[in-house]
């Protein structure tokens, strides 16, 4: 069910997203869009739009922007992260040059707002009026994440919520978008909110482990990535707060160090992360949002079948090794 609502979405996507002169500035967008990725936001809006009674057609030119926007931060954070990969591909500073990905990506963002400029007055105002707030949120998240890699007293509380500005906020609003789209009523629209917010947590605490301990050929990103760049991640402040202070100390000169060798690096800060119960207590942490976004459904008030489909889709992202 789920990988019909991914094809609809992929074809309409090639049909709508073309390279046109000057193909230095279009070439970017199509290339970032045809790396494969699981799709998660678009199909989520489509999806969002059938389970409340709409038609999930009607909803493409919403699962197209929040798509376009979402490769646009893909696009500037690997600048300022300087990635080599994104989905197992050169990324797209990397490909080209730097001014490009930053002119491509202003690109994608005022391309996402002209598709939602294809819906009637009414729904135009409510869409835009999610859009936007949810934009300048992932700006927000995108900047305490800056933040936190010269801060050596991140707490859980502030990484949570960093996450839920960076990454959770789109997903919830994905959903709210096809729910609008749809016209459920305004309890639905909060709930399914609620359960994307929950969901895009449980995926990036997912995202954090499969940095560490993903598999490389799968992955698509470089392994590692987070412990070389210093990111706090949940995995890094669990074991600060459960390791003796000897380690605690060698975990905190790792991730206040450039000069560590790479691959030792990023084994010995795995090697912490297992000891002190902080990759367990990750885990633990995926489980509990997921199912607080499953505990979120139970008040939607659509069909079990519909439930269940929205189930099914969150459970095989906290099962994905992607």
């Amino acid at each position: 069910m789920i990988t019909n609502y991914k094809s609809v979405f992929l074809n309409y996507l090639e049909e709508r997203v073309q390279v046109k002169e000057p193909k230095n500035l279009y070439q970017p967008i199509t290339y970032i869009l045809s790396l494969g990725g699981k799709k998660l936001r678009p199909i989520l809006t489509l999806v969002a739009a059938d389970i409340f009674g709409g038609n999930h057609k009607k909803a493409l030119d919403a699962a197209l922007a929040v798509e376009v926007f979402h490769n646009f931060t893909l696009i500037h954070d690997d600048i300022m992260d300087a990635a080599p990969l994104r989905r197992g591909n050169q990324t797209v500073h990397e490909k080209w040059d730097a001014n490009t990905g930053i002119l491509s990506g202003d690109a994608m963002l005022i391309l996402a707002y002209q598709y939602l400029e294809n819906y009637d007055a009414t729904t135009f105002k409510k869409l835009t009026s999610i859009f936007s707030k949810t934009a300048l949120e992932v700006c927000e998240g995108q900047q305490m994440d800056i933040d936190f890699e010269t801060r050596n007293n991140v707490t859980i509380e502030e990484y949570l919520k960093m996450i839920s500005l960076k990454t959770s906020v789109l997903v919830a609003a994905a959903l709210k978008m096809g729910a609008v789209i749809a016209n459920a009523s305004k309890e639905d629209i909060k709930l399914i909110y609620d359960f994307g917010l929950n969901l895009g947590i449980a995926f990036q605490l997912q995202d954090d482990y499969l940095d560490a301990f993903g598999n490389p050929e799968t992955f698509g990103k470089q392994v590692g990535g987070d412990i070389i760049e210093n990111k706090k991640t949940y995995l890094y402040i669990k074991a600060i707060e459960l390791v003796a202070a000897s380690e605690k100390e060698i975990l905190s000169n790792l991730f206040n160090t450039e000069q560590q060798e790479l691959p030792q690096k990023i084994e010995k800060a795995k090697a912490i992360f297992n000891s002190s119960g902080a990759t367990k207590k990750t885990k633990e942490a995926i489980k509990n949002y997921t199912q607080k976004a499953f505990d979120v459904l139970e008040s939607i008030s659509i069909a079990s079948e519909k439930k269940q489909l929205l189930k099914e889709f969150g459970e095989s992202l906290m099962n994905r090794n992607v």
